[in-house]
């Protein structure tokens, strides 16, 4: 619904490193999560998962096997924003602590503070087939669109207002965030570079 994206990297695809990968992401939320939708990986569905979520009343759900538009808004995210951002060549799995500074500091807050995202409006027709438009009067970014929300106050955790997300968004103007954006990214992969060239 809001287009909220947290994007987290980890060094290996298992529940030990997952398990503080999902705290952040919980963590980085403004508003209070409810449900945790997984594909069907053993990283997700295990007892460790379970507990973490259980604890904090989360509900959690599965995409259906061979049923690959479960997760199409997640997988169209992962190419407008992971792959953009990061590409497809191969980094190695040390320097994740590095790309999570890296989102944490840039990538996070320019997705969902500055970079827009079209939000469609729902028709029916006489057969009473949904079509789905995408206007561009529609057009806003995650956190904007989380504040259009009705009784959004309401969804916020504990301690956060309004307020003080406004002032992350008004930190600094779209332009500035996605300059930011490129120019650590830039310092990010010429550190990688450099220490590949180093280990090789």
């Amino acid at each position: 619904m809001t287009q909220f994206e947290i994007v987290v990297s980890v060094e290996k695809i298992s529940e030990a490193y997952l398990i503080p990968a999902l705290q952040i992401l919980i963590d980085a939320f403004p508003f209070k999560i409810i449900n945790f939708h997984s594909d069907n990986g053993s990283e997700y569905i295990n007892k460790m998962v379970s507990a973490l979520l259980n604890k904090l009343n989360i509900e959690m759900t599965k995409s259906r096997s061979r049923h690959s538009n479960d997760n199409a808004l997640a997988e169209g995210k992962n190419a407008a924003i992971v792959r953009k951002t990061f590409g497809y060549s191969h980094i190695p799995q040390y320097f994740a602590a590095q790309i999570n500074e890296f989102n944490v500091n840039a990538l996070n807050p320019y997705v969902n503070y500055h970079r827009p995202c079209l939000y469609p409006t729902t028709t029916m027709d006489a057969k009473g087939k949904q079509k789905k438009k995408y206007e561009y009067k529609n057009m806003m970014t995650p956190y904007d669109k989380l504040k259009s929300l009705p009784n959004a106050g309401q969804h916020l955790k504990d301690g956060i207002t309004f307020k003080k997300l406004d002032d992350i968004a008004k930190s600094m103007s779209d332009n500035e965030a996605a300059d930011q954006l490129q120019l650590q990214r830039t310092l990010l992969f010429k550190q990688i570079h450099e220490d590949c060239r180093k280990w090789a």
